[in-house]
């Protein structure tokens, strides 16, 4: 049989060296040093939680506070601000879903947009403060539910040359 080369001569000997386990750590983590060592931050349990959501051009300020379910969106009660019952209904679901409905009172400062995109708006910032008050009970049902999830639709802007965003004039072929 041959000689072996230089290169091979390497290979060999590097095949039977014994490695020590010290210089191969047994378990790996993800976890960097900075993160391991980082605080555990606690969730919110005073019971009063803010929050706040966008839908279209609206913007909502959420407070809530423990109370027994009474609302007041700009001064005013649910159900005036709302008259409309589906409108009610969305800004109730997040409630709903935790099963909630009257554990909490609920002032909330609504900017901007229509009727409906405040009720997305309040819906969304009355979700966010939820959350935040009891992150591991909270937050898995109402993700789930899609409340923590910001809806980017916007009108799109017209453009010139068209009647609208898209609408073109009508096509004459003479």
């Amino acid at each position: 049989m041959a000689e072996p080369t230089g290169v091979e001569t390497a290979v060999i000997e590097a095949e039977q060296e014994d490695f020590s386990p010290e210089e191969f750590p047994s378990e790996y983590t993800t976890e960097s040093a900075a993160s391991a060592d980082a605080p555990v931050r606690k969730p919110v349990t005073t019971g009063n939680s803010y929050g706040t959501g966008r839908r279209k051009e609206a913007i909502a300020r959420v407070r809530i506070v423990p109370g027994t379910g009474k609302w007041t969106i700009n001064g005013r009660s649910l159900d005036t601000y709302f008259p409309n019952k589906v409108h009610q209904q969305i800004v109730n679901e997040p409630f709903v879903v935790l099963g909630a409905e009257e554990a909490f009172d609920v002032i909330a400062r609504i900017d901007g947009g229509g009727v409906t995109g405040q009720a997305g708006a309040l819906r969304m910032g009355l979700s966010r403060a939820l959350a935040v008050l009891d992150v591991e009970n909270n937050r898995p049902p109402l993700k789930k539910a899609g409340f923590l999830t910001r809806d980017a639709r916007a009108t799109e802007r017209k453009k010139y040359g068209l009647k609208k965003a898209r609408k073109a004039p009508q096509y004459s072929k003479r």
